[in-house]
């Protein structure tokens, strides 16, 4: 039961996705927050940690298949490209990359995090002072951060999407987001892409459960946010992070469990938590390496190529628009 008790007066906050996409999910039958505000600055931080658990071998096993296959990678991607990274974070992947690569003609990172975005411009302009680093700030799921690309001229782009990112979208949803990639792309152009592959689910849920509780630090952080950014007066220790692998979706789901009865106001608007009741905060897909070809083909990618650690947990994935 969720009862509006007031309005916010903050115009401004009122207008923003935030607010409305918190209101929304908070008042569903199932509450779900949208993961992508997992990613704030605080957050964004945090995830850096994440990445160097040793339980986390997402993104260990993707640097491996990097360092492995980085000259092979830059070969397919060719001389004169121009790299467009959505969701870029600190941009320390794509460096590798832009190193191997032939005269690049430019990077394009978009983030929603301006001061870890600036901060990776910075040391990127510094480390490749001949490469011409062009900053979007925003959500890449919109159009306004990919009008810069309308003024850059280059014989071909190429987005880079590693991370498994791919992952946190619904299989729907990663349809018509690749679908909207390649709307931005043309014939020639290419997507160097990673996704996390279907696996024990031991693995799996250890990954996003992991003994140092920061995927747990991470989780909560949006109910933080929501604290100082809505007005919310969530109570961090009544929520307990879980995360489990659900084998007939093949993807992993992190959730906030409720561990007692209570209300939480937020931006004005009243909501009633029951015992046991979960916060949907975050899915993570996983794929085979057919299942993931048949996708690119449906979004408009022909599939060329793939690179993959030996115990399979992890594919690199090269496809274009042909």
């Amino acid at each position: 039961m969720n009862m509006a008790v007031s309005s916010i007066r903050d115009e401004k906050l009122q207008d923003s996705d935030f607010f409305r996409d918190v209101l929304a999910g908070l008042a569903g039958e199932q509450k779900t927050l949208p993961c992508k505000y997992l990613y704030d600055e605080a957050g964004s931080l945090l995830f850096e940690q994440i990445c160097e658990l040793d339980d986390y071998y997402l993104t260990r096993t993707e640097a491996a298949i990097f360092r492995q296959h980085i000259t092979a990678m830059a070969r397919q991607v060719g001389p004169g490209a121009l790299i467009i990274e959505p969701g870029a974070g600190n941009c320390e992947k794509v460096e590798p990359l832009l190193e191997h690569l032939q005269a690049p003609s430019g990077y394009y990172p978009i983030d929603i995090s301006p001061e870890i975005l600036l901060a990776a411009k910075e040391r990127i302009t510094a480390r490749l002072p001949n490469l011409e680093v062009i900053a979007s700030i925003g959500d890449f799921t919109q159009a306004d951060v990919w009008e810069g690309l309308k003024n850059l001229s280059t014989q071909k782009r190429v987005l880079f999407f590693p991370g498994s990112t791919i992952g946190n979208f619904t299989p729907v949803q990663a349809e018509n987001l690749l679908g909207f990639f390649a709307a931005k792309l043309g014939c020639g152009d290419g997507l160097l892409i990673g996704t996390d592959l279907v696996k024990d689910s031991v693995v799996l849920e250890r990954a996003y459960c992991d003994s140092e509780h920061v995927t747990e630090e991470f989780n909560k952080n949006i109910l933080a946010r929501i604290n100082s950014e809505l007005n919310g007066n969530f109570d961090l220790s009544l929520f307990a992070h879980r995360a489990f692998y659900h084998p007939l979706r093949q993807r992993v789901e992190m959730h906030l469990v409720c561990l007692k009865s209570h209300l939480v106001q937020v931006a004005g608007r009243k909501f009633e938590f029951a015992e046991g009741e979960t916060i949907h905060t975050e899915n993570s897909h996983k794929y085979s390496i057919s299942g993931f070809n048949r996708l690119l083909l449906r979004a408009g990618f022909s599939p060329v190529c793939h690179w993959s650690d030996p115990q399979q947990h992890y594919a690199i994935h090269y496809a274009q628009i042909s």
